[in-house]
């Protein structure tokens, strides 16, 4: 465990818990516990993304728990989203340790300007529920979404919850409610599968991320319930707004050669 002065360790504690809330919500934490960690005296990029997956998985775990018991989930997308995106969690995490993140900032900024301007200029999009394929070709699609995301996230992971939601809002067709349940599922896949190689290897700091972990569960459980008690439009304002802050960090980044 690092040695932490006080204000860094308030700082770490209340991004764990706003991270928590917000990707129990509609994904996207990661844009507040990653950077938090990355303040931490001595500590590397490859060791503050295996912390910081320790502290989220502890979130998503509770999030999902809490989704589960109030929106039923479909196994038919379930089970290929999440075995895929563990799967893909596992790849990327290998892919992290190789490629420097600066080759992902710009594609990813402008993936999430392209989502952003989509679930503006389409106000009904996620509202209501309108399945689009059926049989195996909703399995194929699951798992695709899976694999895609899953590899993103083990490999850097800003906005993960939020790419899940709107390729399952957009591609499967669901409404933002169930597609924000079935990313926390799916979520926590990423964040184990990124651990199975990120735990051998020795890169997590256990105290740490057990620490802000804490934090990211309590805010993961009252984010979940209230995103089951408000509704799909109540996720949709929040998505809109971490898709804006999510645009807004990366293009500063990206300015700022950080």
């Amino acid at each position: 465990m690092p040695d932490l002065d006080l204000l860094t360790l308030v700082l770490l504690i209340g991004a764990g818990f706003v991270a928590g809330w917000v990707d129990a919500v509609v994904g996207g934490g990661g844009l507040v516990q990653l950077p938090a960690i990355l303040l931490v005296p001595g500590i590397s990029p490859l060791q503050a993304l295996a912390t910081n997956k320790v502290a989220s998985i502890m979130g998503t775990s509770v999030a999902a728990v809490t989704f589960a018991r109030r929106v039923p989930a479909d196994p038919r997308t379930t089970v290929p989203l999440a075995g895929m995106a563990l799967g893909g969690a596992v790849i990327g995490a290998v892919i992290a340790s190789y490629i420097p993140e600066e080759a992902f900032t710009p594609i990813i900024l402008v993936v999430l300007i392209a989502v952003g301007a989509f679930t503006i200029f389409k106000p009904q999009l996620g509202v209501h529920a309108k399945r689009r394929w059926h049989g195996w070709k909703h399995v194929v699609g699951a798992g695709a979404i899976g694999l895609a995301i899953g590899t993103y996230d083990g490999a850097l992971g800003p906005g993960t919850g939020s790419f899940f939601v709107i390729l399952l809002v957009s591609v499967l067709g669901y409404a933002f409610m169930p597609a924000s349940a079935l990313a926390k599922i799916a979520n926590f896949c990423t964040n184990l599968g990124a651990l199975l190689f990120f735990v051998p290897a020795g890169h997590v700091i256990w105290g740490l991320g057990l620490a802000v972990g804490a934090a990211n569960l309590v805010g993961g459980y009252l984010g979940a319930r209230m995103a089951v008690s408000r509704g799909n439009r109540f996720v949709r304002i929040v998505f809109i707004v971490v898709i804006v802050a999510l645009i807004l960090k990366l293009s500063f980044d990206l300015v700022s050669g950080s």
